[in-house]
């Protein structure tokens, strides 16, 4: 009986190892169990607790503009969970005015003004898929969190901000379009719906204005086990479409940038004697007037927050410059040559270093040293291991691995020379920290930097 259960575990054995040789690429007829929906928002809450995620900074944030699209932020890995395979972002499937109407009319249609109809149909759509998002983001993310007490009120309050009234907003145009929707599919005018509802875009300047302060919040957050999970499994979910939450609270913004484009489209494929040339053309003033408004009042916005959120170790550390400064150009995570971590600020006509630090579980800004003034400062670009850790010059055989994408800054006051390595985290960064300061020293009207390295700046 005994030798009888060593063969039956030989031949379990056996079987075992011949379905690991199978070929990969060979069809299984294992059924493979779907993963199970989340039948109850209390399953979305891990049920051990676990310690709290490091911050991870990125290394440079240009200040708010809605000149380029949101980038994806990178969600730092659970250190108590799966970790799920990354994946590519899914997107709605696109939908066509000439598959969604019957293009004959009873007639024929020239080609430019197909175009013409798939480009309103293509604002119409647009409308429709930035409401069902909205409404997403209230309904999966804003509720279940208050519900759960994932957050508070008042921190949910302050991360969504006023986005439940960009809902109706964007419904009464929807509304309008469909309106002026003939019952063939075709539309003949929208230039003066777009003229009459543009205004109403104003209630865009606090929302923008609020989305530093919001970003902050949920970053800090995130810190949180129980917010970080949450997020994490809304992630994972098909609802999601792989976008995080910060995604969903940025589409208002993106769809800011994308109505003049969307306009001159339109406009692209309106003959010149068509009556609805002459309100697209004003319409697409408006909302250039519109943008470059809001795009002022939120880089102010997001300059006045981290101008408060500034330490000062000692009074001679206040500058005038920083208090005046209404604007940010950039700022983020640097390196210094000995390995510090360091949280560098180019305001308009200063440049701040800091460290970044946690006061009252905030995050703070700890002045490292005295404020540069842009127009005094001068910068150089340096050779991939032309600088070692530690601080002196290399030499002929240093390491250069460790030594990459360095640039310098000096700034002489009262005969003293004060000087900053800073390492990027890549050339690319590196390029644009310089390119920043560049700017900036044009803005301010001081001579050309002084380049002492014979590297070509891109």
């Amino acid at each position: 009986m005994f030798r009888g259960k060593k063969r039956k575990q030989r031949k379990r054995d056996v079987d075992s190892l011949s379905l690991c040789s199978l070929d990969i690429n060979e069809p299984s007829n294992k059924r493979v169990k779907p993963l199970s929906r989340v039948t109850s928002l209390a399953n979305l809450i891990p049920p051990v607790k676990a310690a709290p995620l490091k911050r991870i900074g990125q290394t440079l944030q240009r200040s708010i503009s809605f000149r380029s699209e949101s980038r994806t932020e990178i969600v730092p890995p659970r250190p108590w969970g799966r970790q799920a395979p990354p994946s590519i972002t899914k997107r709605r499937d696109s939908k066509l005015w000439s598959e969604t109407f019957d293009v004959g009319l009873g007639q024929m249609l020239s080609s430019k003004e197909i175009k013409r109809q798939e480009a309103i149909f293509e604002l119409s759509q647009g409308e429709q898929d930035l409401i069902e998002d909205l409404k997403l983001a209230k309904k999966a993310y804003h509720d279940p969190m208050l519900k759960l007490s994932i957050m508070t009120e008042h921190e949910l309050n302050q991360i969504f901000g006023t986005l439940d009234s960009l809902i109706p907003l964007h419904e009464d145009l929807l509304s309008r379009l469909r309106q002026a929707r003939k019952p063939d599919g075709s539309t003949d005018h929208v230039g003066h719906i777009l003229v009459d509802w543009l205004p109403c875009l104003d209630s865009y300047n606090s929302y923008c204005s609020n989305q530093v302060a919001a970003k902050a919040l949920l970053d800090h957050k995130k810190q949180d086990h129980r917010v970080h999970d949450f997020l994490q499994r809304c992630l994972e979910s098909p609802f999601s479409r792989k976008l995080d939450l910060w995604n969903f609270l940025d589409i208002p913004r993106s769809r800011l940038v994308k109505y003049p484009l969307l306009l001159r489209e339109i406009l692209k494929h309106t003959p010149n004697d068509h009556p609805d040339r002459q309100h697209l053309d004003e319409a697409i003033n408006m909302i250039q007037s519109i943008v470059a408004e809001i795009n002022t009042q939120t880089g102010e916005s997001e300059c006045r927050y981290y101008k408060e959120r500034l330490l000062y170790l000692e009074e001679s550390q206040r500058d005038m410059l920083i208090d005046s400064s209404r604007i940010l150009s950039c700022h983020g995570e640097l390196k210094n040559n000995r390995g510090a971590k360091l949280h560098v600020f180019l305001f308009q006509d200063v440049l701040v270093i800091t460290r970044a630090i946690t006061h009252s579980e905030q995050l703070w800004y700890q002045l490292y040293r005295q404020p540069i003034p842009v127009r005094d400062l001068e910068w150089e670009d340096l050779h991939d291991g032309e600088i070692r850790l530690g601080g002196s010059i290399r030499g002929a055989f240093s390491n250069t691995e460790r030594t990459k994408n360095f640039f310098r800054v000096t700034f002489r006051s009262a005969g003293q020379l004060q000087s900053h390595s800073f390492q990027a985290s890549d050339a690319f960064n590196k390029q644009q920290w310089l390119n920043c300061i560049r700017q900036a020293k044009v803005a301010v009207g001081s001579e050309p930097p002084r380049i002492t390295s014979n590297r070509p700046i891109v």
